[in-house]
C-alpha cells in the first residue's frame, strides 16, 4: 500500500483562556481540535467541513506548521514533522503551502505582485534574482492573470484576482500539498466557480494534493475525493464524497446536507430538512461522551456516557452509536 503523503495521528490543539489585564491563564482552555486522525493520499483532495468554530481552520494551520499542536503527530512523506523548529521546517515550506480565506488581508498592501509572489523564490534561494521576474510572470499566466500585472499592488485588483495572486504565491515552489482554507467563501458566487475550476486544473497539471476546508457542502462535493466532517473539534464521519452525499451515516452530517439550498422548490429534500435544536456548545466545556448528543434527534443514554469512536459502517468511518444504517436496537 502506498504511503500517504500526509498523515495525522491523535492531533490536539487547546488554546488557553486568558483573563484580566495581565492575561493570566484561567483553568479552562478552548479545545479547538481534540484528537483527530486522517490521511491524505498523493493527488487526492480531502474536503474538511463543519460549522463555524468546529476547528477546521485550526487543523489547516497545524498541518502546515503555522501552529504547533498541544499533542499528537503530523507526518509528511513518511517523516515526522511535529517537533521541527522553524529553521528545520523551512526546506519543507517548498512542499506544504496554504491558500488563505481572505484575499484582502492575506496580501501585503505595501508590496507589489512581483514582490509578493517572488518572495518565495528569494527565501528559498530557488532561483537567481535575475530569473525571478520571468518565473513570477509565468505564474501569473498560469493562474489566469496578465504578466503585465507584475508591478501592480493588491488594491488594484478585484477579490477574485487577489485570490488568483494568492494561488500563484502558493504554487510558486511547486508544492506537493496545498491547504485551501475556505478559498472561495469571501468571493462573489459568480467568481467562485472560476476559482474552483482553476484549482481543479492546477491539481491535474502539477499533481497536487489538497486539503479543502469549507462550510459550503456543494462546493466541497464538486472538488473532493473524500470528505471529513468535523463537529466541536472531532471528526464524526469520513467517506468518499459521492458516498457521503448519497448515504450519510452520522445524524450531524445528514443535518448539514439537509440544509444545502436546492433550486427546485418541489425537491423532496426541502420538505425533509433536519432542524437541530439548540446552539453549538462551547468548545471550552464540550458535552461529555458524544459531543453531538445535546442536539441529536437520535440520542439515547449511552450517548451521554460513552464516547463513540470512528468505526466502519457501510464503507464510512462514523463516530456514532446509532448510525443511519443501524437501528438503536442493534446497538443496545
Amino acid at each position: 500500500m502506498t504511503e500517504p503523503i500526509l498523515r495525522v495521528e491523535k492531533l490536539v490543539k487547546h488554546f488557553p483562556v486568558r483573563r484580566g489585564a495581565r492575561h493570566t491563564q484561567a483553568g479552562a482552555a478552548v479545545r479547538a481540535v481534540d484528537g483527530i486522525d486522517f490521511e491524505l493520499a498523493a493527488g487526492e483532495t480531502l474536503g474538511l467541513v463543519g460549522e463555524s468554530g468546529c476547528g477546521k481552520s485550526t487543523v489547516g494551520k497545524l498541518v502546515t506548521k503555522l501552529l504547533g499542536p498541544t499533542s499528537g503527530r503530523v507526518y509528511f512523506d513518511g517523516a515526522d514533522i511535529t517537533e521541527l523548529s522553524p529553521r528545520a521546517m523551512r526546506p519543507l515550506r517548498r512542499d506544504i503551502q496554504m491558500i488563505f480565506q481572505d484575499p484582502y488581508s492575506s496580501l501585503n498592501p505595501r508590496h507589489n505582485v512581483g514582490t509578493i509572489i517572488g518572495t518565495a523564490f528569494r527565501l528559498q534561494k530557488a532561483l537567481p534574482d535575475q530569473q525571478i521576474k520571468a518565473a513570477v510572470q509565468e505564474l501569473l499566466e498560469i493562474v489566469g492573470l496578465s504578466p503585465e500585472h507584475y508591478n501592480r499592488y493588491p488594491h488594484e485588483f478585484s477579490g477574485g484576482q487577489r485570490q488568483r495572486i494568492g494561488i500563484a504565491r502558493a504554487l510558486a515552489l511547486r508544492p506537493k500539498v496545498i491547504v485551501c482554507d475556505e478559498p472561495v467563501s469571501a468571493l462573489d458566487v459568480s467568481i467562485q466557480a472560476q476559482i474552483m475550476n482553476l484549482l481543479d486544473d492546477l491539481q491535474d497539471e502539477f499533481h497536487l494534493s489538497y486539503i479543502f476546508i469549507a462550510h459550503d457542502l456543494s462546493i466541497v462535493r464538486h472538488i473532493s475525493d473524500r470528505v471529513a466532517v468535523m463537529y466541536l473539534g472531532k471528526l464524526v464521519e469520513v467517506a468518499a464524497a459521492d458516498d457521503l452525499y448519497r448515504n450519510a451515516q452520522h445524524p450531524y452530517t445528514r443535518a448539514l446536507l439537509s440544509s444545502v439550498p436546492v433550486p427546485d422548490p418541489d425537491a423532496k429534500r426541502l420538505r425533509d430538512r433536519i432542524v437541530l435544536n439548540g446552539d453549538v456548545p462551547s468548545p471550552i466545556d464540550p458535552p461529555a461522551a458524544c459531543r453531538f448528543h445535546t442536539r441529536c434527534p437520535k440520542a439515547q443514554e449511552i450517548c451521554q456516557t460513552q464516547e463513540p469512536l470512528l468505526r466502519q459502517v457501510s464503507g464510512h468511518d462514523v463516530a456514532c452509536h446509532f448510525p443511519e444504517s443501524e437501528s438503536p436496537s442493534e446497538e443496545t
